[in-house]
């Protein structure tokens, strides 16, 4: 981690030092996009064509196009995810038409899970969750490789059980 003044995760102009999602959660997002489009669209293409003839299956092609879509659209998406460790706070930066920013104090953090799905362990991909008291603060970052979302969880807990003993 680049560090340039005493604050820790912070670049000399005092910028968090950010940090991305791993590829593999892109792959994932497209793949589940096609998988289910393409039977989405098979589906339709057989279902229309036997009951009201061929002319019609030509509707299996609107799933393609939203798949088409759905692929420019997730780039971006996967893009905007990003999350910084700051040396009070975590923060969380996503979205691309409504960007929202979350900083969740260290001393708030009550919870700090890593959870990871079968599909999400074939891609070598984990997710960290973190609960607070207050259930608008509660944050997620997908996408994370097992161990540096262990890391993660790890600090976390450390730093929140740090900040919270000086309330």
């Amino acid at each position: 981690m680049e560090t340039g003044s005493p604050e820790e995760g912070t670049t000399a102009g005092g910028e968090p030092v950010w940090t991305a999602l791993r590829p593999g959660l892109l792959r994932l997002r497209r793949l589940l996009l096609v998988v289910w489009l393409g039977l989405i669209a098979v589906a339709a293409g057989v279902v229309l064509g036997l009951t009201a003839g061929p002319l019609w299956s030509a509707f299996a092609l609107l799933p393609v196009a939203v798949a088409v879509w759905g692929w420019r659209v997730l780039g971006r998406n996967w893009r905007s995810w990003r999350y910084a460790e700051r040396a009070d706070d975590l923060l969380i930066s996503r979205g691309v038409l409504w960007h929202e920013e979350t900083v969740v104090p260290y001393g708030r953090m009550q919870l700090v899970e890593v959870t990871s799905g079968p599909v999400e362990r074939r891609f070598g991909l984990a997710t960290v969750q973190l609960h607070t008291a207050a259930a608008a603060t509660d944050a997620t970052i997908p996408g994370l490789d097992p161990a540096e979302a262990e890391r993660l969880r790890d600090r976390l807990t450390e730093l929140g059980e740090a900040r919270s003993a000086g309330l």
